[in-house]
């Protein structure tokens, strides 16, 4: 069909493509500058409140180093581009509503947004009076999450730790022939910044005739890049591997704390109980996949692995499954925050080298049936990668526990102690595009809490 698009006006896809420009600049000076995590290309969401004003909590977008608040914009009448449904979505104290239009309604918003922040726009003046200081704002989680899924998509990872325990067989059967998931506990999800308290439980020593009950001594980060579900599906109907991005609504970075020492005791034959529930930090900034079309690369697979069943294969992936995160994670001890030490860095990641893609991930949630429902987290696994410096937990960092990282104040860790923050980051680059930041995924380690 011939376009009808005038010389005066834009097409939806040269909108959209506009808005990836890395030539576009910002009226706000802070989102042009070169090592920015928001900068216009981006416009991540995310749900803050006004820490000076104790206001509720309500839709944002970052930009630079603020936050622009969508509520304000909708009660000044600067999103009349939109749909009255839509106007109302970003008026929530979440993202779920939002996420629950759909792709479609989430690119609209994009196109809107960006046109009113790139530089030279109107109504700067009304809009610069929605935008809030990210040092000023509480950030929330970002979706009122009902369920949790914890995959397992990177083999190195899934290598690296098989080898400790089944050194002939570190990689079981079924791993090269589907996403391997367990359900996870969707009610102590906590965002960035929450203190993270070392958990209880029971343990086997070896040699001992019993287990004992008490603080972890063996506790664990991983390094995760967490899937945020837009719309859902209907129970009994899955989505099938070509829509399944339709329905991801965007990523940020999970931290899917581990009591190793509990999850060694209890895991089997059902899997890890309570050394994982007792938290998950989520980083409060949603990047679409919108954000992220220009950071696409192929997914392949080995030679030598067998082939994909139906329901997991597609003939696209193979030019664009694979998504380019980088993932970092950094340790800051008591004693390196004291002595005003910055955070050493563990390990840098590559979201690309996982095994299986988000896509796969999606479709093989649902082929049962099951429905997935807008805000439901799914996370990759712990992102490791062959070598030392790509190792996204301590487990494999040290070789559970054998071999001790030396920080930077002679502090050995063979896991986490008292008083050590996690800082995770993730960011997405490539020549001749904006460079675009996740922000960040922090958490410090309290004392365990009595014990009953």
């Amino acid at each position: 069909m011939k376009s009808t698009t005038s010389r005066h006006t834009t097409s939806p896809i040269t909108a959209f493509g506009r808005t990836l420009d890395p030539a576009l600049q910002s009226w706000v000076p802070s989102a042009n500058l070169p090592d920015t995590d928001f900068p216009i290309q981006n416009l991540p969401f995310g749900v803050f409140k006004n820490k000076q004003h104790a206001a509720s909590y309500r839709c944002g977008i970052a930009i630079g180093d603020q936050i622009l608040d969508l509520a304000a914009l909708m009660e000044r009448n600067l999103l009349t581009g939109t749909t009255a449904e839509l106007r109302a979505a970003v008026a929530q104290d979440s993202l779920n509503a939002l996420m629950a239009l759909g792709p479609e309604a989430g690119r609209s918003l994009r196109i809107q947004l960006s046109g009113i922040l790139e530089a030279g726009a109107a109504h700067q003046a009304a809009v610069r009076d929605c935008l809030v200081p990210q040092a000023e704002a509480q950030m929330a989680l970002p979706a009122r999450i009902g369920d949790f899924s914890d995959f397992y998509a990177s083999l190195d990872h899934a290598t690296n730790v098989g080898k400790q325990f089944r050194p002939d067989n570190p990689v079981l059967p079924n791993f090269k022939w589907l996403p391997v998931a367990y359900h996870g506990r969707a009610s102590s999800i906590r965002p960035s910044g929450h203190p993270v308290y070392r958990p209880n439980g029971q343990k086997m020593k070896a040699g001992a005739a019993r287990p004992e009950f008490g603080p972890s001594e063996r506790l664990d980060y991983e390094a995760e890049i967490g899937f945020l579900v837009g719309s859902g599906n209907p129970l009994g109907h899955a989505v099938g591997i070509d829509d399944a991005e339709k329905h991801v609504f965007g990523l940020c970075i999970l931290n899917d704390w581990s009591a190793r020492d509990i999850q060694s005791w209890e895991y089997q034959p059902l899997g890890p109980f309570l050394a994982k529930s007792f938290m998950s930090t989520l980083s409060p900034w949603v990047v679409t996949l919108d954000a992220l079309e220009p950071f696409r690369s192929g997914w392949q697979r080995g030679r030598q692995d067998p082939p994909l069943l139906e329901h997991l294969s597609a003939a696209w992936l193979g030019e664009r499954g694979a998504i380019d995160v980088r993932l970092q994670v950094s340790l800051q001890s008591r004693k390196m925050h004291e002595q005003r030490m910055d955070p050493m860095a563990l390990s840098t990641s590559l979201l690309r080298d996982s095994y299986w893609t988000v896509a796969q991930i999606m479709a093989h949630h649902t082929s049962n049936g099951c429905n997935l429902q807008p805000g439901d987290l799914l996370g990759s696994g712990t992102v490791s990668g062959p070598s030392q410096d790509t190792l996204a937990c301590l487990l494999e960092q040290t070789q559970g526990g054998k071999h001790p990282i030396t920080l930077p104040t002679g502090e050995t860790r063979l896991f986490l102690e008292d008083g050590d923050t996690v800082i995770m980051k993730a960011w997405c680059e490539a020549e001749g595009r904006r460079r675009l930041g996740f922000g960040e995924c922090r958490g410090t380690i309290m004392a365990a809490p009595a014990r009953i």
